[in-house]
């Protein structure tokens, strides 16, 4: 048998280079490349490796381990999940800096692999620097913080082990019920020894992303239900985008006059202007949307994860008092609140109902004439502002932009007020305009993700919003994108603090504290120059006074980094529309508001186990 004397770090970048994926435009390297930041735990081993393969597996360099891992999992969510990035850190604070990002790639069921460095294997210097010691257990790392966070997780403590370590967790990046983060923990003394590898391993692999059609049982409940209902409903997850069903969805929806409603993972799956399109559901939900989810007397959930924000804390989906049915490529999500399971890929599942419900209508109108309400009522909360001076809304920021932009526009947001507001109000033009991270709501993914999102699709004019909360957590990464040549634009709403959560605070009763920089305890009140801080990393930026000068400083984007400032009202939020959502309020307090808080929660709780829908 042929052998390759290498590194077990040179074993790993080689194997990682020769795998492929075959997509409907061919095959390409399954990983685009690496992002690394280097410490005494990776930069020898993982570091000597990557710099030989450097023309085939490009490395680049990030100042946060978080964000890098962010723009890792912003690049595979925008490349529907066939195609994915590998990140290395040194171990200790660089390692442990990344599992926040793998917990949203967890959640997310978005691909990344993650290669911290580890602890010596041999133990000869232990305890190593930047080691975290375990007083009852000598094999436990930092590492070991991983394991809830990664769908597979590895510690590579002999060469030999990635002979099976690495295929396995491809298995997992590349399988559409399993995919999630792959953690390979990785001893850095390890990392330079030197095996003799089988040549064969590094042979040109190429996977494919399978489509498991549902079992006929569950697609002919399915099926009978449908012909059975009177007014059915579907509710489109990100699981649409990932198996490539926008079409298949569209032509569903045409052919039966079912109405689509759309989580923030699915938001887009049908154009905006589509018939049967009725916008968000849920917490953050339109009028037409939520309407048509009371009204159901059959809700489809396909590809969709249904968290609290979709069903509005089951208020307002409930299998246990609705006829609902679930379909989707994991087991696990398909059996959630009580639903009726069909276990199969999205598309693969669309295609198949197509063909059985020709011919078949519903009965029920198709939600047209609400969505064209909701159309209006968000037209009127989209438009500039009407009272000179004031400052403008979350919503009416957004409208400019929307106006500013095209066909080729791909908004990105994350966490606070914006995804709220755009999962209501943004009006999505093509497949692949929405990039809004609501799983993991991760404050600081933002930034990071456009410049993931631009990677991965460099032909598309990509817009950052943001709050000045998240931007404080995380704006390095403007240096990262200026570095790297990227366009990009963030629009930065600065309404000085954290204003989603202020307004939470006070409706479950509470009094304004720690959540805007006025209600902090402070000695100087922070003014912060954003325009001037982002100058500072590269970027070109401007603090505009309102929305007219956002739409003039948006037409006039050159080539870079632009970032747009724009002071906004923290307290405004779009009334319409929208779900209860469970936040819990004290049962027990001195103050009265909070008391009058409880009782309207508590009537709403009770309202929800009686099966009443508001």
């Amino acid at each position: 048998m042929v052998s390759i004397r290498l590194t077990a770090a040179q074993a790993m970048v080689r194997w990682l280079v020769a795998q492929r994926i075959a997509t409907a435009a061919g095959d390409h390297p399954f990983f685009a490349g690496a992002w690394a930041i280097f410490g005494h735990g990776n930069v020898a081993g993982i570091g000597e490796a990557l710099h030989t393969a450097r023309d085939t597996l490009p490395t680049w360099r990030a100042h946060n381990e978080q964000t890098m891992a962010h723009a890792a999992i912003a690049f595979a969510k925008q490349s529907r999940r066939e195609r994915a990035m590998v990140c290395t850190t040194s171990i200790g604070p660089g390692a442990l800096n990344m599992v926040t990002a793998a917990a949203l790639a967890h959640v997310n069921r978005l691909p990344v692999l993650l290669v911290p460095g580890d602890v010596f294997a041999n133990r000869r210097p232990d305890p190593v620097l930047q080691q975290v010691e375990d007083f009852e257990d000598a094999t436990v790392s930092a590492n070991d913080c991983f394991r809830p966070v990664s769908r597979y997780f590895d510690r590579i403590t002999r060469p030999e082990q990635l002979l099976s370590a690495l295929p396995r967790g491809m298995a997992v990046l590349t399988d559409p019920a399993q995919c999630g983060p792959v953690t390979l923990s990785f001893c850095q003394d390890v990392q330079a020894e030197a095996f003799d590898w089988p040549a064969t391993f590094f042979d040109p692999t190429v996977w494919r992303i399978r489509r498991p059609h549902p079992d006929p049982v569950e697609l002919d409940a399915l099926e009978q239900a449908i012909r059975a209902s009177r007014a059915p409903l579907v509710v489109a997850g990100g699981g649409i985008r990932y198996s490539g069903a926008e079409e298949a969805l569209a032509h569903l929806a045409e052919q039966t006059g079912i109405g689509v409603a759309e989580t923030q993972a699915g938001k887009g799956s049908l154009g905006w202007e589509h018939p049967q399109a009725l916008g968000a559901i849920g917490v953050t939900g339109t009028t037409a949307a939520n309407q048509a989810a009371d009204h159901a007397d059959l809700i489809i959930g396909i590809g969709t994860r249904l968290q609290d924000f979709t069903t509005g804390s089951r208020a307002l989906i409930d299998g246990a008092r609705q006829n609902l049915i679930q379909v989707n490529v994991q087991a696990y999500d398909a059996a959630k609140h009580h639903a009726q399971t069909v276990v199969g890929d999205a598309r693969a599942t669309i295609e198949a109902l197509a063909a059985r419900l020709a011919g078949w209508r519903t009965a029920a109108a198709s939600g047209a004439t609400g969505a064209a309400h909701w159309h209006g009522e968000s037209g009127y909360v989209l438009a500039a502002p009407q009272v000179v001076g004031a400052l403008p809304s979350d919503a009416q920021v957004i409208g400019a932009v929307w106006r500013s932009t095209g066909e080729d526009n791909v908004v990105v947001c994350a966490a606070g007020g914006l995804p709220g507001e755009l999962h209501k109000n943004w009006r999505t033009r093509r497949v692949g305009g929405y990039h809004v991270e609501y799983g993991f709501s991760c404050m600081g993914y933002e930034i990071a993700a456009g410049l993931g999102v631009k990677m991965a699709a460099p032909d598309s004019d990509v817009v950052v919003m943001v709050g000045d909360g998240s931007y404080m957590m995380a704006n390095s990464e403007i240096a990262t994108a200026v570095a790297m040549g990227l366009t990009l634009t963030i629009v930065l709403l600065d309404n000085r603090g954290f204003g989603c959560i202020n307004r939470l605070q006070q409706a479950c009763g509470g009094i304004p504290f720690n959540n805007l920089l006025v209600d902090t305890r402070h000695v100087v009140m922070p003014a912060i120059d954003f325009a001037q801080h982002a100058q500072s990393m590269g970027a070109a930026a401007r603090k505009v006074s309102g929305i007219a000068e956002l739409e003039t400083a948006m037409a006039e984007r050159a080539a870079g980094v632009s970032i747009l400032v724009i002071d906004t009202d923290p307290s405004t939020v779009t009334t319409a529309g929208g779900a209860w959502w469970d936040v819990a309020v004290p049962e027990v307090s001195e103050r009265p508001a909070v008391k009058q808080a409880r009782e309207a929660y508590a009537r709403q709780v009770q309202r929800r186990q009686q099966g009443v829908v508001e």
